[in-house]
């Protein structure tokens, strides 16, 4: 039976440490390293052993009761979190380690919305159990209050059996169980694998406690888990997969890390994903930072095949269909800063490499200005990436500060009209543009008649849309949230040529936007705050001076809860604040919440002073033909010169 867990936590929990005891106990590794040791198996990389944190999301080997694990030690720092969230769509169970001496923290409450929308069955470790000070009822409490109120504690599979206490709960919760208990009476196969069924389901959570530093309740737990944990793959299938992450060799090779879900997958085999097929050249089987070349891999199975050569995190292989979404999107962006002697192109090609691996980093050339761009979740990952390109590709690097990533909507619906008729070409284009709901990206729909357009011509356009990221008008910032049908359009069987539906749409995209009541946004955090009633009154009034909005404060536990929304831009620095005042126990929650209307729009439209009419990717102007020559047509006067209307 193959199983992949997770180890998910909130920076400093403990989850490398915990790992360490679970490779160690099963033999795979040989002594227990540390973190602060910088020796441990799971930290791999120079750059996690010297900042003493996990940064890449990476993966080792053991058995235990011929169960054959793979096991992900993911980041817990909010800065890398898109990294743990591309784990989270491969794993069969997740064990999310709980700080005992700091209860449940920001960030935990942040992965357990994420396992909850992946629906990964759940476990939970409350670790360091051993300080001082440390009240578990107090833990267990704080879990009810914020994340469950469905726990168990593992310690009730008394010698392999199930405590009355464990019963009791089990039977609160399964109807048809309590039923057939009073008919004919406990059979504890039958009870043990209802427990495993409503821990598949979400329905149950079991949690272990001890110190994974000093080895105090590490193994026991690994006992319940490998007891009320099963997976049920199967090889007979069609092959069906889904790529977990990629990264390069030190050969320069891409590795594409899998999930196989269905079937078998052999070396020489050809799989399709998208519009290609490509054959595997080698299948690896990675343990730490180390791997073995292998014939075959079978469902349930993580492994890295080499010969895909675009197949990137999120996407489906072979029979499975439907690409992974992301919720933990970067809100900010920053200028990559490089001597001016080293080679543009050579920049932009190790940064493609790193983009390849961490999509969320989004890379951006600008062409205009000459620069390249990065999405970031914070500072601290601008300074490994700078780690990163200095160790992998010997350049030296730097970065702007991190600015917040605007985008732009419309607010009213318009229709777009675009021309392009130079001589000898000819394409018209008219777009209906439209709001849609927030943070749904843009869509596309297609009402124009074949005997108007061919039906390949309808194919380009849409292609044009979806292309790359269109230009707003405010800021120059990416379009979203805009529904876009194609009304009608005309060709030219002996004029039409490659590329000018691409000039008529957009012309015809921007012309509409001329029109249009051009909208703002900026990125929103979700906040929960807890805090003592004395801070309450502070916290209030600093949200509102942020521009954010909350409910009602509710008192949970002793402790009082403020819930609302807040733009990043003027509360992404707010943690450390927040942590003086409340001298660290105070406990601030922020998720990405999406894009909202911009507070500020006016200032920061001026602030980035956006020319709309000297973007040299974007025109609102047509070009239409007369007397053997093209000539342009203003946006306000390309209406009525129209050829379809």
């Amino acid at each position: 039976m193959y199983k992949t867990i997770g180890i998910v936590a909130h920076v400093d929990a403990g989850k490398t440490t915990f790992s360490e005891q679970l490779l160690f106990h099963t033999n795979s590794i040989r002594q227990r390293g540390r973190v602060d040791h910088r020796d441990a198996f799971m930290d791999s990389h120079d750059i996690e052993k010297n900042r003493g944190i996990t940064v890449f999301a990476d993966q080792a080997t053991f058995t235990f009761n011929d169960s054959h694990y793979t096991i992900i030690d993911t980041p817990g720092h909010v800065d890398f979190s898109p990294e743990m969230e591309r784990a989270i769509q491969v794993m069969d169970f997740a064990i999310i380690i709980i700080s005992a001496a700091d209860g449940v923290e920001g960030h935990t409450e942040t992965v357990w919305q994420l396992l909850k929308k992946h629906g990964v069955p759940t476990f939970f470790f409350l670790n360091k159990t051993d300080r001082e000070g440390v009240d578990l009822g107090t833990v267990i409490d704080e879990i009810r209050g914020s994340l469950t109120d469905d726990i168990f504690d593992l310690a009730e599979l008394a010698n392999g059996g199930i405590s009355e206490e464990l019963i009791e709960f089990i039977a609160e919760r399964d109807e048809a169980l309590l039923e057939r208990y009073m008919d004919t009476g406990y059979d504890e196969a039958i009870w043990l694998d209802a427990l495993r069924r409503m821990i598949s389901r979400r329905d149950v959570f079991a949690y272990g406690h001890g110190s994974a530093l000093k080895d105090i309740g590490v193994l026991g737990f690994l006992r319940g888990f490998d007891q009320l944990t099963a997976t049920y793959y199967s090889d007979v299938g069609d092959f069906a997969a889904r790529v977990y992450k990629v990264r390069h060799d030190e050969n320069g090779q891409r590795v594409t890390f899998l999930k196989v879900i269905d079937g078998v997958i052999q070396v020489r085999d050809e799989i399709a994903y998208g519009e290609k097929v490509e054959k595997i050249t080698q299948i690896r089987q990675y343990n730490g930072n180390k791997f073995k070349a292998i014939d075959a891999a079978h469902a349930g199975e993580i492994i890295a095949v080499t010969g895909l050569t675009e197949a990137g995190a999120g996407d489906p292989i072979g029979a499975l269909t439907g690409k992974a979404g992301f919720d933990l999107i970067p809100t900010l962006t920053s200028k990559v800063i490089f001597n001016p002697a080293i080679n543009v192109k050579e920049m932009l090609r190790c940064f493609k490499i790193l983009d390849a691996e961490d999509p969320s980093l989004h890379v951006v050339w600008n062409e205009q200005v000459q620069e390249i761009h990065v999405h970031v979740m914070g500072v601290i990952q601008l300074e490994v990436l700078k780690q990163i390109v200095n160790e992998r590709f010997h350049f030296d690097v730097s970065f702007g500060d991190p600015k917040i990533l605007y985008k732009e909507t419309v607010g009213s619906a318009v229709i777009g009209y675009g021309h392009f008729e130079p001589l000898k070409h000819y394409a018209e284009v008219h777009l209906k543009i439209e709001p849609a709901e927030r943070d749904s990206g843009i869509s596309f729909d297609n009402v124009c008649h074949a005997n108007d357009l061919s039906i390949g011509n309808q194919n380009l356009v849409r292609t044009h849309i979806f292309e790359c990221p269109h230009h707003g008008l405010l800021t120059g910032s990416a379009l979203t949230d805009v529904k876009i049908t194609l009304l009608t359009g005309r060709g030219h069987n002996e004029h039409t040529s490659g590329g000018d539906f691409r000039e008529a749409t957009f012309r015809a995209l921007r012309q509409g936007l001329e029109k249009a009541e051009n909208v703002l946004l900026e990125p929103y955090y979700d906040f929960k705050i807890k805090v003592e009633m004395d801070h309450i009154g502070r916290v209030l009034s600093d949200i509102q001076q942020a521009f954010g909005t909350f409910g009602a404060p509710e008192t949970i536990g002793g402790k009082t809860v403020v819930i609302g929304r807040v733009p990043v831009a003027t509360f992404m620095n707010y943690s450390t604040v927040f942590a003086s005042y409340t001298n660290g126990k105070g406990a601030l929650t922020l998720q990405f919440g999406g894009y909202d209307e911009c507070h500020n729009a006016s200032e920061v439209i001026e602030a980035i002073g956006y020319n709309k009419d000297a973007d040299p990717e974007y025109t609102s102007t047509s070009i239409f033909c007369a007397k053997g020559k093209g000539y342009p047509v203003p946006w306000d006067e390309a209406e009525a010169a129209m050829h379809l209307l």
